[in-house]
């Protein structure tokens, strides 16, 4: 498998933690005032995914100008 080929199947399961991130985080908001302790660790968590996938995009994007 390429490096290419490799890189899309990180965005693609980056993607997926990421949507999955993003749910939970609304999940975190409707569960409000009760919940509000879990805030921090839940938009840290969605925020590393979404820096991650977002480093993913722009490696992938380099790749295939060069390629």
């Amino acid at each position: 498998m390429s490096n290419l080929d490799e890189t899309v199947k990180k965005v693609r399961k980056l993607q997926l933690r990421a949507a999955i991130a993003k749910t939970n985080l609304r999940d975190l908001a409707e569960s409000l005032p009760a919940k509000w302790t879990d805030i921090e660790e839940v938009a840290e968590k969605t925020h590393a995914v979404y820096a991650e996938l977002d480093g993913a995009k722009r490696e992938l994007a380099t790749m295939k100008k060069l390629g």
